[in-house]
């Protein structure tokens, strides 16, 4: 998929998150970018594959901790991860 063709705009974010995964644990990370519908965050070879549903929280916002919310890997490259956000 191209930047171009994405159904909703990307903005470049660097946010710190904590990733849970089934697999491989808490994974700490950062955003590369966010939209409406999900996120990229950068990986360093952890074991996840597509389609994993895991929970993600953003860190260091003031006034306590933010919210997990669920998301799909619907991408991965050398890089890291495409998320979607999975509507409960």
């Amino acid at each position: 998929m191209t930047e171009d063709s994405r159904g909703c705009p990307r903005t470049r974010l660097r946010a710190e998150v904590k990733v849970n995964h089934p697999n491989a644990g808490e994974i700490r990370s950062h955003t590369r970018d966010i939209s409406d519908t999900g996120a990229f965050i950068l990986t360093h070879g952890e074991p996840i594959a597509l389609g994993d549903i895991v929970e993600v929280q953003v860190q260091g916002l003031p006034g306590g901790d933010a919210p997990l919310v669920r998301m799909r890997i619907v991408r991965l490259d050398k890089e890291g991860m495409g998320l979607e956000f999975v509507k409960d």
